[in-house]
Parts: structure tokens; C-alpha cells; sequence
């Protein structure tokens, strides 16, 4: 069989390296909304090669390429050391504590980048994902004092290695629909944030800090609830 198909997905994955790199270089000009813009696609292209890879059985048809360690390098650099950058250079956090704020950030994601726990049976995620794309983006759009960024950033670096769950907006069953629908929300505030240069109106942000709490929470009521049941 003509394994061509396969190395298109590992090729799809390995784009994500150029696009964090792209994302880098437009944010040491400070081009914000255009490093947001990439780390965007990143996450579509994150979204769409998993389901292809599983589909086209790449794992079977070249077993001596590992397309899963390939996936979590191009996912460090677009969820984790590009925002880490962001965080160091945007001027959101004051110097010094922004250097310090990344380098957690930064390590603390190579940490739980290597955890083999990070997944639950229900396929929910074993501590704060390492979503920081998302969480210095929406800390970009709200503006934040800085105290309150800083404190946000480091609760979230506490949580990483928590038991608390965390929501997988597709693999959860439990609660999917809502979860997709505030998934889906989620992603049409961001466009909207994206298209109004990281400052759009007060009912946006209102909206947006309304369904990142959402997704801040759900994890641990399901997991909550679901000891509950087992009890």
C-alpha cells in the first residue's frame, strides 16, 4: 500500500514546527494579533491530524516513525513556549516577573508534556492541560492588573500537577453536547477578540471570561460528581 498518505499526516503535524516559528518571529516584532492568528491554526491543524492519523492507521503502516512524539514537540512549542514567549515580551507582566512568569510557564509545560498520567480513563485531562496558548491569549484580550495576571499564571502552575480534571472539549462524554456548544462559542469570541486586535468590547470580554470559566470548572464538577456516583 502507498504509504504516501501517511507521510502527508506526519507532514501536516510537522507543520506546526513552521507555524510556531512563524509565530515567534512575528512576536519579536510584536505583531500580537498575528502570532494569535497562527497559534489559531496550529490548534486546527492539532485538531484535524490526530483523527486523520487514527483513520489512515499511520501508527500500522510505519511503525518505526512515531508520529505521537513528533505530535507532543510541535505541541510544546504552539500550547506552551510561543505563549511563554508572549508572556516574556508583550509587556502583559512588567519585567522582571515576566521573564520569571515564562520560565514557569516553560518548565512547568515541559513537565507535563512527559507525564504519562495526563489522561484519565473518561479521557479527561489530569491536571491544567498546558493550554497556555489559550490562557495568555484571553489574559492578552482581558488586560487584567498585573497582580491578578501573575496570580492567575501561578495557580494554573500549581494546578498542572493537581488530581483536579480538566474537560477534553471533544472526548469527555459526559456533558458533550454543552461542552462542544461552549466549545464552539469559545472559538467565535476568539475570532472576534482576533478581528478587533486583542481589544474588543465589554460584552465580548464579559462573554468570553463566562466561558473560559466554563471550561476553568466543568472538569472538576464531573469528576466531583462522578466520585459521588461511585461512592
Amino acid at each position: 500500500m502507498n504509504n504516501l498518505s501517511v507521510w502527508a499526516v506526519h507532514l501536516l503535524t510537522a507543520s506546526g514546527a513552521a507555524i510556531a516559528l512563524a509565530a515567534a518571529i512575528a512576536a519579536a516584532d510584536g505583531q500580537w494579533q498575528l502570532v494569535f492568528l497562527l497559534l489559531g491554526v496550529a490548534m486546527i491543524v492539532d485538531g484535524v491530524d490526530g483523527p486523520l492519523a487514527r483513520r489512515l492507521n499511520v501508527k500500522g503502516r510505519i511503525p518505526w516513525f512515531d508520529g505521537a512524539t513528533l505530535d507532543l514537540v510541535v505541541d510544546y512549542s504552539t500550547y506552551v513556549l510561543i505563549p511563554a514567549f508572549v508572556l516574556a515580551q508583550s509587556g502583559l507582566v512588567s519585567k522582571p516577573y515576566a521573564i520569571f512568569a515564562a520560565i514557569v510557564v516553560a518548565a512547568v509545560g515541559a513537565l507535563y508534556f512527559a507525564d504519562t498520567r495526563m489522561k484519565t480513563p473518561d479521557q479527561a485531562f489530569r491536571g491544567f492541560p498546558a493550554v497556555w496558548n489559550a490562557v495568555v491569549y484571553q489574559l492578552m484580550v482581558y488586560k487584567l492588573p498585573e497582580p491578578l495576571t501573575l496570580l492567575i499564571i501561578a495557580a494554573l502552575a500549581v494546578l498542572t500537577f493537581s488530581p483536579v480534571e480538566f474537560v477534553h472539549p471533544l472526548r469527555v462524554k459526559r456533558w458533550r453536547p454543552l461542552t462542544l456548544a461552549m466549545s464552539i462559542l469559545w472559538a467565535a469570541l476568539a475570532v472576534v477578540a482576533l478581528a478587533a486586535n486583542l481589544a474588543p468590547g465589554p460584552a465580548v470580554v464579559i462573554a468570553f471570561a463566562v466561558v473560559s470559566f466554563y471550561f476553568a470548572v466543568v472538569g472538576a464538577v464531573l469528576q466531583f460528581t462522578r466520585t459521588g456516583r461511585t461512592a
